[in-house]
């Protein structure tokens, strides 16, 4: 026992340096540690990019919109590693990488261009410098994004860097930490993933039938959705032709009108569809509240022309798809509030 006590001690006084005469410890706390690096917070996923969501249109408290219909923002921070505070007033200097987008495309996806990530930067802009003044560690990077025109057919990437050419900072130099690939999507009160196990697909004329898992719902507006018809999806080459549209015509209920603007998909709808939306709290943890969307009443048939060249196979989409968002009453921010 005594000799374990012996050696902790002796350990001690070695790291301190106080053994044969030699100096005092050092406060570790007061000096850097590691290098002062700045460096954008966006963790990649498996597709090598950073998705995020933003409101199709930013409101304010009172509820109307910030900026303006269909424009929006979102705050990207920026912030200065290291052990100890931020000790200089930087001026970090941000630029457009369309390079790093195409390397991006071109190693996931090769000569699959119809599955490359588009750049997103006509539809936003940001400030070419960013203030972190001394004595903080993170700033905030206001990016401004234009939805009224955008597509979402296209997968839409914003491509940044840190740049520290002639500055008096280094940007991170381990991989990814210097980028950021936003993968934007715009939301409203009735996009995203929707549970489409109440969904069948069939054949027309054929009574068997099959169902789908998921169906994924992107913004037009405010009021507006599209999706696409039966199986086809973002990974579909043919994608941008079987887009079906749906208004949400009320507040928390009311009808859905659907249409097509490609007259070669035949499309026809066989019965108006009908929307709810209903809240709940949960009952263990009462900040958390469960917002659902419940579309009925789905019916409508297309004609898949695509798939095999001189054919067309008609098919009819019915049933239910159900929508469930869980929203942190706690955050102010409506899109950090939502847990996607």
């Amino acid at each position: 026992m005594k000799s374990n006590i012996f050696n902790f001690l002796l350990s001690v006084a070695v790291c301190c340096g106080i053994v044969m005469g030699f100096s005092s410890c050092n406060d570790e706390w007061t000096e850097e540690q590691y290098e002062q690096y700045v460096s954008f917070r966006a963790p990649l996923n498996d597709q090598g990019v950073t998705p995020i969501y933003v409101p199709y249109t930013r409101k304010s408290a009172d509820g109307t919109p910030r900026f303006g219909q269909g424009i929006s923002n979102y705050l990207l921070p920026v912030i200065v590693s290291g052990s100890t505070h931020n000790s200089r007033d930087l001026q970090v200097q941000v630029a457009h990488d369309p390079d790093t987008l195409n390397a991006l495309n071109w190693a996931r996806f090769a000569t699959r261009t119809e599955l490359y990530f588009s750049d997103m930067v006509s539809y936003a802009s940001f400030p070419a410098t960013v203030s972190i003044p001394a004595g903080q560690d993170v700033s905030l990077l206001d990016i401004q994004f234009d939805f009224t025109r955008l597509d979402l057919v296209e997968k839409w990437v914003l491509p940044l860097t840190v740049v520290d050419k002639n500055a008096n900072y280094m940007a991170n130099p381990r991989k990814h930490y210097r980028k950021a690939m936003l993968r934007v999507f715009p939301f409203n009160d009735y996009s995203g993933d929707y549970s489409a196990t109440g969904l069948t697909i069939s054949v027309q004329g054929d009574a068997n039938s099959t169902g789908l898992d998921k169906l994924r719902v992107y913004v037009v507006d405010d009021n507006t959705v599209f999706f696409y018809a039966g199986r086809f999806d973002e990974s579909s080459p043919w994608r941008k032709n079987y887009k079906v549209y749906a208004r949400f015509n009320g507040g928390t209920s009311g009808t859905v009108t659907m249409w097509c603007d490609n007259p070669e998909m035949e499309f026809k709808v066989n019965k108006e569809a009908s929307y709810r939306m209903v809240e709940s709290d949960d009952q263990t943890q009462p900040y958390l509240r469960y917002r659902n969307v419940i579309i009925n009443n789905i019916d409508y048939d297309f004609a898949d022309y695509t798939s095999s060249v001189g054919s067309k196979f008609y098919y009819n989409i019915s049933g239910t798809l159900t929508l469930q968002r869980t929203i942190n009453t706690q955050i102010p921010d409506e899109d950090q509030a939502i847990q996607w």
